[in-house]
């Protein structure tokens, strides 16, 4: 099973408003697993950077000039990403950033039925308890110490340590299948010499001088 964990920095809250991507970061599973492979990209937002926004993750209007806009990574964003499904902290607002950008090119937009929001997750199974990638990270004991500032890379990392564990742990499944495969190659089997079953000759005389000592045994015995 493919997943992705997604997610996505901005300048502000609101595409309608006018507001950018300018961080997409992906992390790939299989069957829960992170595969080792990844997407990520700054995009040039093609608009200024407001502070308040910079002082969440540090991107610059300078720095993001460097680099490629939307449209000329869309088309790698969604191969990436395939038909799987994603995986996202707070899911409503990077689909709806995701959804304006599509919309832009003229492209079909993704619908939130491929979404899995590991938002509504932590607050189903914690009621009343902070749900911020954050606060789950601290409950689970996962280390975020580099979490300075948003990065969309490292929060996807981290999500998908934490969707792990929402979804039951790093222990949720003991069937072996195709996702075991790395498991049953690292096993070993020891093959040994068979043992000698034959008796030699001191045991078989060892054993006759038993069975002389048994008074009126019953194989001996006639019906």
């Amino acid at each position: 099973m493919r997943e992705i964990v997604l997610d996505t920095e901005t300048t502000g809250f609101d595409p309608e408003q006018g507001d950018r991507i300018v961080e997409i970061g992906c992390i790939e599973l299989i069957n829960h697993i992170p595969s080792g492979n990844s997407y990520h990209r700054y995009i040039n937002p093609e608009r200024d950077m407001p502070e308040a926004a910079f002082r969440v993750h540090g991107l610059s209007e300078q720095f993001l000039r460097g680099h490629k806009v939307m449209a000329e990574e869309m088309a790698e964003f969604l191969d990436f990403i395939g038909d799987a499904p994603l995986v996202i902290h707070n899911a409503a607002f990077d689909m709806k950033f995701l959804n304006a950008e599509l919309a832009r090119l003229g492209k079909p937009v993704l619908p939130m039925s491929r979404s899995i929001d590991t938002v509504a997750m932590a607050r189903q199974k914690f009621p009343g308890a902070q749900a911020n990638l954050d606060a789950l990270c601290r409950r689970f004991g996962i280390d975020n110490s580099a979490r300075t500032r948003h990065g969309a890379l490292l929060d996807a990392e981290l999500l998908a340590e934490v969707y792990l564990e929402l979804i039951g742990g790093r222990q949720h499944g003991l069937s072996l299948d195709a996702g075991d495969e790395d498991v049953n190659a690292s096993i070993t089997l020891e093959v040994r010499a068979p043992r000698p079953h034959r008796a030699s000759e001191a045991e078989r005389a060892a054993h006759q001088a038993f069975l002389e000592k048994i008074k009126d045994p019953l194989w001996r015995q006639t019906s």
